[in-house]
C-alpha cells in the first residue's frame, strides 16, 4: 500500500477516534487502542523502514530497552513511580504490554529521525530526541487513566520524567553512534499523530 494512503488512515483513524470519544462512545474506541498501535509499529517498520540487520537489531535493543525499564517501573516501584498497565494495551508479559516495549522503540526511531533532521550540533540532536518523547510522554500520562492505558496510584511526579529522559536520551546515542538513518516524513507524521490525539484527548475530557 502506498505510504500516502497509509499516512491518510493514520489520520482518519485517530480523528475518527477523537470524534467518537467526543459523543460518548469511549467504550467504543478505547479497548481499540491495541489495534492502533500495532499499526503505527507496522507503519515505522515498513516506512521508516526497518529493513537491514543493523535497523532490527536497534529496533529490537530499543524494544528490550523499553520492556525491562517497564518492568522494573511496575514491579519495583523505582524509575517511573507507583503505576500499573491497565486492560487497554493488550497482551503483557508479567504485567508489560508488548505495545509498550515496541512503543518504545518506535518512538526512540523516529524522534532520532526527527533531531537529525532538524538539529545542526551531533551531540544536542541525541538530548532534543529525548525532550521530543517526553514531551509526548507528558501529555500521554494526561490521559493514561481514563483511556485504560496505565495508572498512577499517587501520579506521575517530576522523577518519571527525569528518568524518561535520561532513558530516552541513552538510547538516542546508541542509534547516533551506528548513525541510524530513516524517512522523515513518515517520522513526522507518526511523532505528530500521537501528539495531537493526546493533546485533543486532554482537552475533551477536561472540559
Amino acid at each position: 500500500m502506498p505510504k500516502t494512503v497509509t499516512i491518510i488512515m493514520l489520520w482518519v483513524i485517530h480523528v475518527s477516534a477523537l470524534i467518537g470519544i467526543a459523543m460518548g462512545n469511549q467504550d467504543f474506541f478505547f479497548p481499540k487502542s491495541p489495534f492502533t498501535l500495532v499499526y503505527l509499529a507496522i507503519l515505522c517498520v515498513w516506512f521508516f523502514p526497518v529493513n537491514s540487520v543493523k535497523k532490527a537489531l536497534l529496533f529490537g535493543l530499543c524494544f528490550i530497552t523499553g520492556m525491562s525499564v517497564e518492568w522494573i517501573g511496575v514491579h519495583t516501584g523505582y524509575l517511573f513511580g507507583d503505576y500499573h498497565y491497565g486492560v487497554n494495551m493488550g497482551w503483557k508479559l508479567d504485567g508489560i504490554p508488548y505495545l509498550i516495549g515496541s512503543n518504545w522503540a518506535l518512538l526512540s526511531f523516529i524522534t532520532y529521525e526527527i533531531s537529525r533532521k532538524y538539529i545542526t550540533q551531533r551531540l544536542l540532536i541525541p538530548l532534543a530526541g529525548a525532550f521530543l518523547m517526553v514531551v509526548l510522554d507528558f501529555f500521554l500520562e494526561q490521559i493514561c487513566d481514563v483511556a485504560g492505558f496505565w495508572h498512577f496510584n499517587n501520579g506521575a511526579d517530576w522523577f518519571n520524567y527525569i528518568c524518561w529522559f535520561l532513558i530516552a536520551a541513552a538510547l538516542q546515542y546508541v542509534l547516533q553512534f551506528f548513525n541510524l538513518k530513516g524517512d522523515i516524513k513518515i517520522s513526522l507524521h507518526l511523532y505528530s499523530v500521537q501528539l495531537i490525539f493526546a493533546i485533543v484527548l486532554w482537552i475533551i475530557i477536561t472540559i
